[in-house]
């Protein structure tokens, strides 16, 4: 088993991809509403829809379980930076991580 840490800025491209692809389908503006007009079941489906993209990245690079620490992590940062709560900010990298991890389903 390979316990190497992934270079630093290795899933920048792609953290930053999935964050635009969230931004532009559902705003913080949206996602932060407490009287949410879209219902959680939507949101979910943008969230699947967006992080799809990442879908070819696990094929062609091999991901551990570090990297996918790194990656989790710095999605999270990135939809916080933007703006995002902290809870849909955890549904997104977890929309993320299981399907890096189950690319077939």
């Amino acid at each position: 088993m390979d316990f190497t840490f992934p270079p630093a800025g290795k899933f920048d491209g792609l953290v930053q991809r999935v964050a635009e692809r969230v931004m532009a389908r559902c705003p913080p503006v949206v996602a932060n509403n407490p009287e949410r007009t879209v219902s959680q079941e939507r949101i979910e489906e943008i969230l699947e829809e967006c992080v799809a993209a990442a879908l070819q990245y696990p094929r062609d690079n091999r991901i551990g379980f570090f990297a996918r620490a790194q990656l989790k992590s710095a999605l999270r940062w990135e939809l916080r930076e933007i703006g995002y709560e902290e809870k849909f900010a955890d549904l997104a990298a977890e929309k993320l991580m299981a399907q890096i991890s189950n690319p077939a389903a």
